[in-house]
C-alpha cells in the first residue's frame, strides 16, 4: 500500500464542510491503496503565530522523503515559501476549498496579503486540487495556477433517506454553516424580518465560536426584529443531530456570499429538499436550476421574495423537491472523491 501524509490544521472533528472532506478522505483513502497519516497542524491557521509557523516547518522537515504531502488549503495558502521548501523532497499537493483572501469580513490589507501568500504557495505545489470548477477557474485566472497542475475533485455525498414534502402548517427553514460574515446570515435575518406575517421557523446550524462579535450582532438583529421565538441559533450539532434536522426541514436556505463548492446544497439535494440559494461563488453551479430558487448574493429583497414564494406555495415546493431528489441521485459519492484524490497522490512529479 502506498503512503501519504495529510496535513490539516486544528481540530479534525470540527463541524465544517472542509473538515468533513478531510475526515472522509482519511477514512476512505486506504480502500484505494493509500495509507494516509494525519498530520495535525496548529489551529491558528490561516493566521499562524511565529511559533506556530516554526512548529509547522519542523513537522514538515521531518516527514519521510518521497512520501506525498497533501495540505489542506486553510493552512497551505498561509505558509511562507521557506516553510513549504522544507518539504520539497516529496510531492506536494494543495487542497483548496476556496482562496483564503476571498473570505468575507477581512480587512483589505489582510485580504491582499493572503492573496499574495497563497499565490506564492500555490506556485510551489506539484498539484492543486480544487473542490469545484468555479474554484479551479479562480485559481487559474487569479492565482496563476497552470491548468495542467489543477485537478477538480468535488466533495462526495452519501445517499440519504428522502424527505417527504409537507403542505404545512408552517414552513421549516434550515440553514447550515458556521456563523461568520461570509455565510450572510445577517442578510437572511433582514429578509425574514419582512416576512413576519407568514408561517415559518428557521434553524441555523453551525459553530458560534469563529466570530463571536458577528454572532452577538446577529443575536441583536434577531431580537430587534422580534424574531427570537422563530429563529434558533442551534450552534454546532452532532452528525446524527444534523441528519435529524434535515429530516425535519421543508426548505434549505443558503444566504452565503461566497462558496467554493457548497456541501450543504448537495446534502439537501441528497434528501430531496428544495433550495433557496444566494448564488455567491460556486453555489450558482452546485445548485441545479430546477431544484432551486436563486437570488443574487447579498440581495436582501430578492432573498425575501424567494422565501415568500417557497413558503407560500406548497405545490411549487413539491416540484422543486422532485427535481432535488433526481439531482441528488446523480451526485458523486465520497468513494468517488477518495478514488480521485488517490489517483492525484500517485501522479508522478516532473
Amino acid at each position: 500500500m502506498d503512503e501519504a501524509v495529510f496535513a490539516v490544521p486544528g481540530d479534525l472533528a470540527a463541524p465544517t464542510g472542509g473538515y468533513a472532506y478531510a475526515r472522509r478522505l482519511l477514512e476512505l483513502l486506504p480502500a484505494h491503496g493509500i495509507r494516509a497519516a494525519h498530520l495535525r497542524l496548529p489551529g491558528s491557521f490561516p493566521f499562524p503565530s511565529v511559533a506556530d509557523l516554526a512548529e509547522t516547518g519542523s513537522f514538515l522537515s521531518r516527514l519521510p522523503e518521497g512520501v506525498p504531502l497533501l495540505v489542506d488549503g486553510l493552512a497551505y495558502g498561509a505558509l511562507p515559501a521557506q516553510t513549504i521548501r522544507a518539504a520539497v523532497s516529496r510531492p506536494i499537493v494543495a487542497l483548496v476549498h476556496h482562496p483564503l483572501g476571498l473570505e468575507t469580513g477581512l480587512a483589505r490589507d489582510c485580504a491582499a496579503a493572503l492573496v499574495v501568500s497563497e499565490r506564492a504557495a500555490l506556485a510551489l505545489a506539484d498539484r492543486v486540487i480544487a473542490t469545484s470548477p468555479f474554484t479551479a477557474r479562480i485559481l487559474a485566472a487569479g492565482f496563476g495556477v497552470p491548468e495542467e497542475r489543477l485537478r477538480v475533485i468535488p466533495p462526495g455525498t452519501e445517499p440519504a433517506r428522502r424527505v417527504e414534502s409537507r403542505p404545512g402548517p408552517g414552513t421549516r427553514l434550515l440553514a447550515v454553516g458556521a456563523v461568520t460574515p461570509r455565510k450572510g446570515y445577517d442578510r437572511l435575518v433582514d429578509a425574514l424580518a419582512g416576512l413576519a406575517e407568514l408561517e415559518w421557523r428557521l434553524t441555523i446550524v453551525g459553530t458560534l465560536d469563529r466570530d463571536p462579535g458577528h454572532v452577538e450582532a446577529l443575536r441583536k438583529s434577531i431580537a430587534a426584529a422580534s424574531l427570537g421565538s422563530r429563529i434558533r441559533l442551534a450552534g454546532a450539532v452532532t452528525e446524527a443531530g444534523l441528519h435529524r434536522l434535515y429530516e425535519e426541514a421543508d426548505v434549505v436556505v443558503s444566504s452565503s456570499l461566497f462558496e467554493g463548492y457548497g456541501m450543504v446544497l448537495t446534502e439537501a439535494l441528497a434528501r430531496g429538499l428544495p433550495l433557496v440559494v444566494a448564488a455567491g461563488g460556486a453555489a450558482a453551479e452546485t445548485a441545479p436550476d430546477d431544484a432551486t430558487l436563486k437570488v443574487p448574493a447579498g440581495d436582501v429583497g430578492a432573498l425575501a421574495e424567494a422565501i415568500r414564494v417557497v413558503v407560500g406555495d406548497p405545490d411549487g415546493r413539491r416540484v422543486l423537491a422532485e427535481a432535488a431528489w433526481e439531482a441528488g441521485r446523480n451526485l458523486p459519492r465520497w468513494d468517488d472523491t477518495a478514488s480521485a484524490v488517490a489517483a492525484v497522490l500517485r501522479e508522478p512529479t516532473t
